[in-house]
C-alpha cells in the first residue's frame, strides 16, 4: 500500500507557496512568512537541557543481538522496529518497548482519550488478575480454552490474566445498587496490558501474547439507546483513524466468544493482514469473510455490486452485547418508573500497540519508518555538521536552533532532538534519521553561516527537501500538530 499522507501536509505547503521566504528550492516546497512571538520571560531565563541523540536509549547493539530470541522477522513492521531499536524481544510474543516507542504510544493514548471522553467515556483501571468464578459464571472459563492464561494463588484459588473485562466491569456496575436511568448511558474504559496465550505469536506487535489495549464498556437504558451509543463509538473510531491519516475500513464481523448480536471490525487493508475481507465496489458494504459464504460474489446490500476480496489488519472491534452479561451479573438501574431494569451493554476494543505496528506496516517504505505525524516519537531532528569540517562553526548555531524552536513554539518543547554524534558524517546521521522516521530533519551547514542564514529541511513523509530562512523554518514548524 502507498504511504498515507497526514492531512497536515496540503495545508502546510499551500501556505508556504504564498510567501517569499524560500531562498532556494532543491526538490519542491516553499516557506511562509513568519511573525515570531517572544517567548515568556521565564522561558528565556530557564533553558531546558537539549535532547541529544547520543543520550537516547535506543541502543544499536540491541538491533542485531540474540538472533535466537528474534526468530524469523515475518513482516515489515517487526523488522523495521527491531532494526531501529524500537522494540526488543524478551519471550515469544512479548517485547520490551523502548523509550521512543513508549513516547509514540503515550501520544496515541492521549488521542484515544480525547476521542473517548468526547463521547462521554470515563477512564478507570481494572485488575489484570480476575477470579475464575466470574468467568465460570459467564461460561467463558472453558470456552476461551488455552488462550486464557490461568494460574493459582498460594491458597489454591483459580485466576486468569484477563484478556478482556466484560465480567469484571459488569460486576463492578452491579455493585452500585443506586444506579439511576439519569446516569445512563455509562461508558467506562481503560487502557492496560492484556494477556492472551497465542499458540503461535507472530508479526511482532501485530500478534503477540502481551499487548496494550483500550477496552470500553457501555451501559444503556434500552436497546434503542444502546444502538445510539454503539454508533457514537464507531464514529469516534473513524475520527481517530482519520486523525492518524490511516484509511481504516469498518466491516461487519462475527461476534465470536465475546457474544452479542452485532459486531464490526476496523481493518487497515494490508497484504500481511490475517483477516480476509469482502468489499463492494458499488456501495459502502464491507464484511469479514467469516460472516458470509466464502464463494459469495454479489453484494447483499445493493444487490448489484461485486464483492472483491482483500486482506486487513484488525485494529479495532465493537460489539453490541444486549443483556448477555448484565443479566448474569444482575447489573440493574432504576428506570423512570422507579423499578429495577437490566442494562443493555456494548463493548469496544482498540489495539493500542497493534495500531502502532499496523501504521508502520502500511505507511513505511522497506527501509525507512514512517509514522502518522501526530504520534511520531519526536517531530524534529537537527543535524549539525561533522566535527572538524570546514563548517564546524555551525554546530553552535544548531544547538541554538533547537532552543529557539522550543522557546518560540511551545508545542515543540520536548519534540526536537539534536543529533550530536558529530564524529559521524551528515550522510550517516541522515540515513539514521530517515530510518527512524522523524517527520522533519533540519541540516545546519554552510547556509547557516551566511549573512542571511539558510537551513536545509527534509520533510520525510512527503519526500520534500527545501532551503528555508530562519523565519521560513519557524513558520513551517509552527504548522506542526502535536498532542
Amino acid at each position: 500500500m502507498e504511504p498515507m499522507i497526514n492531512h497536515l501536509w496540503p495545508r502546510v505547503f499551500q501556505r508556504l507557496h504564498r510567501t517569499s521566504l524560500l531562498l532556494k528550492r532543491t526538490h519542491s516546497g516553499c516557506a511562509a512568512e513568519h511573525a515570531t512571538t517572544p517567548a515568556p520571560s521565564s522561558s528565556r531565563h530557564t533553558r531546558k537541557p537539549t535532547l541529544l541523540v547520543s543520550r537516547l536509549y535506543q541502543p544499536a547493539n540491541l538491533r542485531d543481538s540474540d538472533t535466537r530470541l528474534q526468530g524469523e522477522m515475518t513482516c515489515k513492521s517487526q523488522r523495521l522496529m527491531q532494526q531501529a531499536g524500537l522494540i526488543h524481544p524478551s519471550n515469544p510474543g512479548c517485547y520490551y518497548y523502548l523509550p521512543a516507542t513508549v513516547r509514540s504510544m503515550e501520544k496515541l493514548v492521549r488521542i484515544i482519550d480525547q476521542e473517548m471522553q468526547a463521547i462521554g467515556g470515563q477512564k478507570l483501571d481494572m485488575p489484570s488478575l480476575c477470579s475464575a468464578d466470574l468467568w465460570k459464571n459467564s461460561d467463558r472459563w472453558d470456552l476461551m480454552g488455552k488462550e486464557l492464561l490461568c494460574l493459582k494463588d498460594r491458597h489454591g484459588a483459580d485466576y486468569c490474566l484477563a484478556p478482556t473485562h466484560e465480567e469484571a466491569v459488569t460486576t463492578l456496575v452491579a455493585h452500585q445498587k443506586t444506579l439511576s436511568y439519569k446516569q445512563l448511558p455509562l461508558l467506562l474504559y481503560q487502557m492496560t496490558r492484556k494477556f492472551r496465550d497465542e499458540p503461535k505469536p507472530k508479526y511482532g506487535l501485530l500478534r503477540g501474547r502481551e499487548f496494550y489495549m483500550k477496552d470500553m464498556y457501555s451501559f444503556d437504558v434500552s436497546e434503542e439507546a444502546a444502538y445510539e451509543t454503539y454508533e457514537s463509538v464507531c464514529q469516534a473510531y473513524n475520527r481517530l483513524f482519520a486523525r492518524l491519516g490511516l484509511q481504516c475500513v469498518q466491516v461487519q464481523a462475527d461476534t465470536g466468544n465475546i457474544g452479542g448480536t452485532l459486531s464490526h471490525e476496523f481493518q487497515l487493508p494490508a497484504d500481511i493482514g490475517e483477516d480476509k475481507l469482502l468489499i463492494c465496489g458499488s456501495c459502502s458494504f464491507s464484511a469479514n469473510v467469516e460472516t458470509l459464504s466464502s464463494d459469495r460474489t454479489r453484494c447483499p446490500q445493493c444487490k448489484t455490486g461485486t464483492l472483491e476480496e482483500s486482506k486487513g489488519i484488525e485494529v479495532g472491534h465493537t460489539f453490541y452485547l444486549g443483556k448477555k452479561y448484565s443479566h448474569i451479573f444482575n447489573a440493574t438501574f432504576s428506570n423512570a418508573q422507579n423499578k429495577l431494569s437490566v442494562t443493555e451493554m456494548g463493548c469496544y476494543g482498540l489495539g493500542v500497540t497493534r495500531i502502532l505496528a499496523a501504521a508502520i506496516e502500511v505507511m513505511s517504505t522497506d527501509d525507512e519508518i514512517r509514522w502518522p505525524g501526530l504520534i511520531a516519537p519526536y517531530q524534529v531532528c537537527v543535524l549539525p555538521p561533522k566535527k572538524g569540517s570546514k563548517v564546524d562553526g555551525a554546530s553552535v548555531l544548531a544547538e541554538e536552533l533547537v532552543h529557539t524552536l522550543g522557546e518560540t513554539l511551545p508545542r515543540l518543547r520536548g519534540e526536537v532532538v539534536l543529533d550530536d554524534r558529530t564524529q559521524m558524517t551528515i550522510g550517516k546521521r541522515l540515513k539514521d534519521a530517515s530510518r527512524l522516521g522523524y517527520p522533519y530533519v533540519v541540516i545546519v551547514g554552510q547556509g547557516a553561516l551566511e549573512e542571511t542564514p539558510r537551513y536545509e529541511v527534509i520533510c520525510q513523509q512527503m519526500g520534500e527537501t527545501m532551503l528555508l530562512s530562519k523565519d521560513g523554518l519557524l513558520d513551517l514548524m509552527g504548522q506542526v500538530e502535536t498532542v
